[in-house]
């Protein structure tokens, strides 16, 4: 594969045009508009008078749950424990919904200071006391995994996050959480908690905005990517082929899945995290079309540049909705590696929305790729025109060249 300069997606970003809030309304941030390789200017309410009629909207209906939870030793070490995914159970929903205890693969903070034992935090849930214990199982790299129980089964481990969990807001922003991110840091219709960072090119979003694209017709749907916090890993690597991109789980409902067909050549996903499960649909139908899907139905990172696909993204999609009907399921659940660079084939998405990203990302590549490497004309129209850039900054509305 040829070489991927990370070099070349670098570009000055002063502290000072980093979003540390976001807007007091939502729905009056920057939006930024690129047709025919021109960058224009507008407010992101009139978001409605860029999208076709006839475009199906899809979002992320992720929410992001209270993930960071604090301990401390009898020593008075304070020790920080990040949930990133779930281990046991696996399924994200029967894990938060567990009252018997569950594994997460975690990040631990101050880690030195505790090698053994269990830790202990004790709660009052509205009156009612509860102890929350941690334990240490195992080391996987850099992080572990650990085992969470406490003594009152009439509480599900949702409901201990919500009560001692602290909302994990990205690192760049360079301040502690406050009371307002636990509803700024999430998108008007956020339902399905897993998240640990919010799919945030819907922050935008209010249900006004919402209600005015319906009122002009513009149909929207629902899918479910769980962000995890390799969304914030830099790619570190000179060569960004050498880089390793983080998997995360994917959900997409038959309806959506047949609703996408019907609609090909007008669909826009809101967000990368849309985009990138909409693009691993494409892959899962070839494989299904193959009988190569295992009992795990994954996109591995280079899926895209390493086989010739001469499927139609009709005919995979088919594939998949053929594969739900055959299994009797209503949901397709995956997981995707997906890394979308320059060189890749789109074959679902054709209008992206997005926020501004960090330079040297995964997430830039995205964009070059879907601009066909005009990316710069772009950041240096939003530098120039003050538009504030990451998870709390202004928008974008893309289409594809």
């Amino acid at each position: 594969m040829e070489q991927l300069l990370i070099e070349d997606y670098n570009y000055p970003l002063p502290d000072d045009r980093i979003a540390k809030y976001p807007l007091t309304q939502r729905d009056h941030s920057k939006l930024l508009v690129y047709r025919n390789g021109k960058p224009a200017e507008d407010v992101f309410y009139n978001i409605g008078n860029y999208l076709p009629s006839d475009t199906l909207l899809i979002y992320n209906n992720t929410r992001v749950i209270q993930a960071r939870l604090v301990f401390h030793k009898e020593t008075g070490a304070r020790i920080e424990v990040f949930c990133l995914e779930p281990v046991a159970p696996g399924d994200y929903q029967l894990n938060l919904s567990s009252t018997t205890g569950c594994t997460w693969k975690c990040m631990i903070g101050n880690f030195k200071k505790w090698k053994t034992g269990v830790l202990t935090s004790h709660l009052d849930l509205n009156g009612k006391p509860c102890t929350l214990c941690a334990e240490r199982i195992r080391q996987m790299g850099n992080t572990f995994e650990v085992r969470f129980s406490w003594d009152d089964s009439s509480l599900s481990f949702a409901e201990l996050l919500d009560a001692a969990g602290e909302l994990p807001i990205p690192p760049y922003l360079n301040r502690a959480t406050e009371e307002s991110d636990k509803t700024t840091y999430q998108t008007v219709y956020s339902r399905i908690k897993g998240s640990v960072a919010a799919p945030t090119a819907g922050l935008h979003f209010t249900d006004e905005v919402l209600s005015g694209l319906r009122q002009r017709g513009i149909e929207t749907a629902e899918l479910t990517l769980h962000v995890g916090a390799g969304t914030f890993q830099p790619v570190k690597t000179e060569d960004a082929n050498q880089h390793t991109m983080h998997t995360e789980i994917i959900a997409v409902p038959r309806e959506t899945v047949f609703r996408i067909q019907q609609r090909l050549g007008h669909i826009c996903a809101v967000g990368t995290t849309s985009m990138r499960t909409l693009e691993s649909l494409y892959y899962i139908g070839v494989q299904l079309s193959r009988s190569l899907a295992a009992d795990e139905i994954r996109v591995a990172q280079f899926e895209p540049y390493t086989q010739t696909c001469t499927l139609s993204s009709y005919d995979a999609l088919q594939a998949v909705l053929d594969y739900l009907d055959k299994t009797h399921q209503t949901v397709l659940h995956a997981a995707t590696q997906i890394m979308i660079r320059p060189g890749y084939t789109f074959r679902i998405v054709d209008i992206l929305i997005t926020n501004f990203h960090q330079p040297k990302s995964t997430l830039l590549l995205l964009v070059s790729a879907f601009v066909r490497g005009d990316w710069k004309n772009i950041y240096d129209y939003a530098l120039s025109h003050s538009f504030r850039f990451l998870s709390y900054g202004d928008s974008s509305i893309l289409f594809r060249q």
